[in-house]
């Protein structure tokens, strides 16, 4: 199935950020942060979430809070053809907390959480034992630089104003 795309305007992105901000917020105080009626703030988002934009509403955990402080970057090399096999391996490791096919020496890119470095390795180690998995190299993270983040992306277009919406505070 085709990914559905939208051309996101300014109203959507000042939506996606008062979501970001207020999570638990509801559509009638949503309005009235973004100065747009109630209808159409709801029609946007259900229109963002539709479209596979805002894909969901937290919560967010602080891993190392959850008992997980330690964090690693974990490169995977795997047999050829293996990708559809591996990824329904890795989704078996709970300390997988993604993975993403990659380019260049590594085939796939994980990032993974544990409760100490003893625990990574014996994750490292059921990872290792996957038959697709040729070699692996691990880096652990010492501090976060940039948190994960999606606003200053989805801010740093111009985008277009929105089409048959009334004026809000953005103008």
């Amino acid at each position: 199935m085709e990914e559905q795309r939208i051309t996101l305007d300014q109203l959507d992105a000042l939506l996606i950020r008062t979501l970001g901000e207020h999570p638990r917020m509801g559509f009638l105080e949503i309005s009235r942060l973004t100065g747009v009626s109630r209808a159409t703030a709801q029609a946007r988002v259900h229109r963002l979430e539709q479209a596979g934009v805002i894909t969901g509403y937290g919560p967010d955990v602080d891993l190392p809070a959850a008992g997980y402080p330690v964090l690693a970057f974990v490169s995977l090399e795997i047999a050829q053809g293996g990708l559809d096999e591996i990824a329904q391996e890795l989704a078996r490791v709970p300390e997988i907390l993604e993975a993403h096919g990659t380019t260049g020496l590594s085939d796939i890119s994980c990032r993974v959480a544990a409760r100490s470095n003893e625990h990574l390795q014996e994750t490292l180690i059921r990872i290792n034992r996957i038959p697709t998995v040729v070699r692996s190299t691990s880096e652990i993270a010492l501090s976060r630089v940039v948190a994960p983040r999606y606003l200053p992306l989805v801010e740093s277009e111009q985008r277009p104003r929105p089409s048959r919406v009334p004026a809000y505070q953005g103008d």
